[in-house]
């Protein structure tokens, strides 16, 4: 393929991308369905083709996807939640990789196994990359978000450990459970010791990470460098990634500017945009690739295979949510790990039991992507005694299906479920917090000003003082203010006339600043690195106002 080719498709795959989230603004529909449905169309066409490559996915795509989700997490809320996310990303996933691996067995005509198992795990983890978009824009209560990004982080690595077990085995070289379990456990130990191990390496780093750029460079390598060391010691190198960006970003934030938390998260955010669009449009161009070796099975053999794998991925997630949640509690299976809370109960406490409408949409959540479909095309084209791997191109077909009526059908619907269940975030309540959390700091900044008055200084460092002292304490008051009109609010956050005419003055006075800034650069008598760094003043500024209404 020429590079004029390629960057082509390279600018036609970021305009499809763009595009699609334009529309997704405009319809409520997933992006990642309308780049796999758009991806479908253009593999349906004329023209050059992009086939999967499993490692350039695995070693490229997924390391810096993965860090950016566990930067986004909260290693305290996973935590506190660790026993519903080991039995998603843990116990789940291989209850999903067994059940269709003894469907194979038993209703698919030659199937094996170890081939139905090597398949069960391919599409077993969530990829909840779509379902978390869809979540946060129609306001999905934090603690299903939290189960949601914790399973999603960690079910990777036990796919991927438990597919290299089933291929190693369907491939001829026996199948042990103790050595799978020993295989097993010795992967996500090394793992997490390797994402420890980068990140507490790079805390030496911390005078050059005190400049944005040197940071950011840093932050962009960081779970690339977590990746290939676990890999270069056969341990997981999935959980590497996802252990390093859980504990860099707790602790973060104690060595960390503010400036460079500013430029890395743009980036990041970046980095998500275009590589989760190019994912998405890479599982619909697969299609050519999933259906050139379906011609050698019978129809009935397809469709049973089919129906295999695609009712497992949808009925086992519920049903194992179910009876975990209702199991005796002496099992020490349901998901909370303790008697139901009220609501009113003190935060540190273990969290209550799900409700119905709660497992209803952590099971329509279960979404696949390309982990699957990267993991399944990493299934070899011959056993070792040289004869073709059992069902390989069936097998592909099946994690395809898997992943187009999951990642569509599921994700079309997600969002109109979740509003139908009526499961929303109580707004209100996450208002009350933060401004509780802004009132004890500015509480926190008074103290330290009276510690500073009381040492020796003059009088220049008196007016000072003063200054921000009356600057926080008109903070305080509108901090007070609005935690009394939020204390009897419930769901939503109520707005009041005089806020809402506030932040359109505040606005207004913006814009009309930017307006001067550009007319004394159009006269000559601003030179542009004077304009841009005045520009950046005010776009601080603005930010720190609430978003515009939709």
């Amino acid at each position: 393929m020429h590079a004029e080719t390629v960057v082509l498709l390279v600018l036609a795959a970021v305009a499809v991308i763009v595009a699609a989230r334009w529309l997704a603004g405009r319809t409520g529909l997933p992006a990642a369905a309308l780049l796999t449905v758009a991806g479908l169309v253009y593999a349906l066409l004329p023209g050059p083709n992009l086939t999967l490559d499993p490692e350039i996915v695995l070693s490229v795509l997924l390391p810096p996807l993965l860090y950016s989700a566990a930067l986004d997490s909260s290693l305290i809320a996973i935590r506190a939640n660790i026993r519903t996310v080991v039995s998603l990303s843990v116990l789940l996933v291989l209850v999903t990789a067994l059940v269709i691996g003894a469907g194979f067995a038993l209703w698919v005509p030659g199937a094996t196994l170890a081939a139905g198992i090597a398949l069960g795990a391919a599409v077993a983890p969530p990829d909840p990359v779509a379902a978390l978009a869809i979540g946060r824009r129609v306001g999905l209560p934090p603690r299903l978000v939290t189960l949601i990004q914790g399973e999603g982080l960690l079910n990777d690595a036990t796919a991927l450990t438990l597919l290299t077990v089933a291929v190693t085995a369907a491939r001829g070289d026996g199948f042990s459970t103790w050595s799978a379990l020993g295989s097993f456990a010795m992967a996500a130990a090394g793992g997490v010791a390797a994402g420890l191990a980068v990140a507490y390496g790079v805390r030496p780093l911390r005078r050059l990470r005190s400049d944005p750029l040197s940071s950011n460079a840093i932050s962009l390598a960081t779970p690339f460098v977590a990746y290939l060391l676990a890999e270069s010691v056969h341990v997981s190198g999935v959980l590497a990634v996802v252990v390093a960006g859980l504990v860099i970003a707790h602790n973060a934030p104690y060595w960390t500017s503010g400036a460079t938390r500013l430029q890395t998260d743009a980036s990041w955010r970046l980095v998500d945009f275009l590589l989760e669009g190019i994912v998405f449009l890479l599982i619909g161009q697969q299609l050519p690739a999933v259906i050139r070796g379906l011609g050698e099975y019978a129809p009935s053999t397809v469709v049973i295979a089919s129906v295999i794998t695609v009712g497992a991925v949808l009925l086992v997630r519920p049903l194992w949510l179910w009876l975990t949640e209702h199991a005796p509690q002496a099992l020490h299976m349901r998901l909370s790990g303790a008697p139901a809370a009220d609501e009113d109960d003190d935060p540190s406490t273990p969290p209550r039991q799900l409700s119905g409408r709660e497992i209803a949409v952590l099971s329509w959540a279960g979404t696949r992507g390309v982990i699957s479909l990267a993991a399944v095309f990493t299934i070899p084209l011959v056993t070792d005694s040289g004869e073709p791997f059992p069902d390989r191109d069936l097998l592909l077909f099946c994690a395809f299906l898997a992943v187009l009526v999951t990642l569509v059908g599921q994700g079309a619907t997600f969002g109109p479920l979740v509003r139908r269940l009526r499961l929303r975030a109580d707004a209100a309540d996450a208002a009350r917090l933060r401004n509780q959390a802004r009132i004890a700091a500015v509480e926190a900044g008074l103290t330290r000003l009276d510690e500073l008055q009381a040492e020796q200084h003059d009088h220049v460092d008196d007016a000072a003082i003063e200054s921000i002292r009356a600057a926080l304490r008109t903070r305080l008051d509108r901090y007070r203010r609005r935690l009394e009109v939020l204390e009897d609010a419930e769901g939503e956050v109520p707005m009041s006339p005089q806020y809402e005419a506030a932040l359109r003055v505040r606005r207004a006075v913006i814009d009309a600043e930017r307006d001067e800034l550009l007319r004394w650069r159009d006269l000559g008598r601003l030179p542009d690195e004077g304009l841009r760094t005045l520009e950046r003043e005010l776009d601080h500024q603005e930010h720190l106002l609430p978003a515009r209404p939709a």
